[in-house]
C-alpha cells in the first residue's frame, strides 16, 4: 500500500525537549495526537493519519523523546509521566481544545491509557492499541482451572517478554538493535513485510545516543523512584485504569502481547468503551489491516 497522503512536517518546542512531528490534516480540525512505540516511529500512522485527516482530523505524530528527528530530553526521563507530559504539551502548543483524542501504539498506547487515567488530561477519548490498559489484564474468575490457564498464559508471556530484560543492560542491547529490530518485528507480526518500517526505525536510532533513549523506555520502569518532580503526578496514574472512553484493538495474532491476557479488558473499561480484536493481524495492526483499523476508529470517534 502505498502512502495515502505525504505528511507536513513541524517542530514542538517543549520546556524539556523538542519533538519533530508528521501532520495530517486542515490545522484548525480537532486534535489527534497519535504517538508510536518500540521498536518503531511516527511513520506508523502513515494510514490511519491520511484517513483522519480525510474527516477534518488534524493528527499530529510527534516522534516521541529520543527518536530522531526529535531531541534527547534535556531532563533525561523517559518515565512514563514524561511521556505523558510531552503529549500535553504537544496539546497545548497546537491550540486543542476539548474535541482533541490520543492515540498510541505500544509504548504509545501505555502512554495513551495512563493519560486516560490521569484527572489532568485534556483528551477526551482514547484509542489504545496492542498494549491495554494493565488493570484490565487480571485473572478469570472461576476456580482454579481458570486460574490455572491464566497462570499458563503468564508463562506463554514470559518467553514474548524477554527482550524487556536484555533491554536493561547497558552498551550490549544498544550494540544489539540492528538485530534485534528486525527480529522483533519479524516475530511479533508474522508474515508482514516490515522492511520498510525497520529502516524507518534503524535511521531514527542510528545514533548511539538515541539507542539508549529508546532503551531508556524500559530501564526508566525500573527505576521508578526517579521520576522528576515535573512528572510525578502524572506518573501517580502511570498504570491506573481509564476514566474516559477508551478503544482497545488488539491483533489476533499478536506476537508481543498474548491475546488471551486481554479476556477481561472489557469489563475494566468506563461506559462507551469497547475491545476490538482485529483478526489476521499481529503486534503492527495499524500497518497490518489500517483499514479495519480505520474504520474501528473512525467509528469510535464519531459515535
Amino acid at each position: 500500500m502505498e502512502l495515502a497522503t505525504q505528511p507536513r512536517t513541524i517542530d514542538v518546542h517543549l520546556p524539556e525537549v523538542s519533538l519533530t512531528a508528521l501532520c495530517w490534516g486542515p490545522e484548525d480540525g480537532p486534535l489527534a495526537v497519535c504517538l508510536h512505540g518500540y521498536p518503531d516511529t511516527a511513520w506508523t500512522w502513515r494510514y490511519l493519519g491520511p484517513a483522519l485527516a480525510a474527516q477534518g482530523w488534524h493528527v499530529v505524530a510527534p516522534f516521541t523523546r529520543g527518536y530522531a528527528p526529535s531531541k534527547l530530553p534535556a531532563d533525561g526521563s523517559y518515565h512514563v509521566g514524561a511521556l505523558m507530559d510531552d503529549a500535553i504539551g504537544v496539546y497545548r502548543a497546537l491550540g486543542g481544545d476539548e474535541r482533541a483524542v490520543v492515540i498510541g501504539h505500544d509504548w504509545g498506547a501505555i502512554t495513551a491509557n495512563a493519560l486516560g487515567a490521569y484527572p489532568g488530561s485534556p483528551f477526551r477519548r482514547v484509542v489504545s492499541m496492542a498494549i491495554p490498559p494493565i488493570p484490565g489484564m487480571t485473572p478469570p474468575r472461576g476456580g482454579v482451572w481458570q486460574t490455572i490457564k491464566f497462570a499458563g498464559l503468564l508463562l506463554k508471556q514470559a518467553t514474548y517478554s524477554w527482550y524487556i530484560i536484555f533491554n536493561q543492560i547497558p552498551w550490549v542491547a544498544e550494540r544489539s538493535l540492528d538485530r534485534l529490530i528486525p527480529f522483533l518485528w519479524r516475530r511479533w507480526s508474522r508474515g508482514y513485510d516490515g522492511a520498510a518500517d525497520v529502516s524507518y526505525v534503524l535511521a531514527s536510532l542510528d545514533a548511539r545516543k538515541n539507542r539508549s533513549a529508546a532503551l531508556g523506555y524500559y530501564r526508566a520502569v525500573a527505576r521508578p523512584g526517579q521520576v522528576p518532580e515535573r512528572y510525578r503526578e502524572a506518573q501517580r496514574f502511570a498504570f491506573d485504569a481509564p476514566q474516559v472512553p477508551t478503544l482497545c484493538l488488539h491483533g489476533s495474532e499478536d506476537g508481543c502481547l498474548a491475546v488471551g491476557l486481554t479476556a477481561r479488558v472489557r469489563d475494566s473499561l468506563p461506559a462507551g468503551s469497547d475491545l476490538v480484536r482485529i483478526p489476521n493481524a499481529g503486534h503492527f495492526l495499524q500497518l497490518e489491516e489500517p483499514e479495519v483499523v480505520e474504520k474501528a476508529v473512525l467509528r469510535f470517534l464519531q459515535s
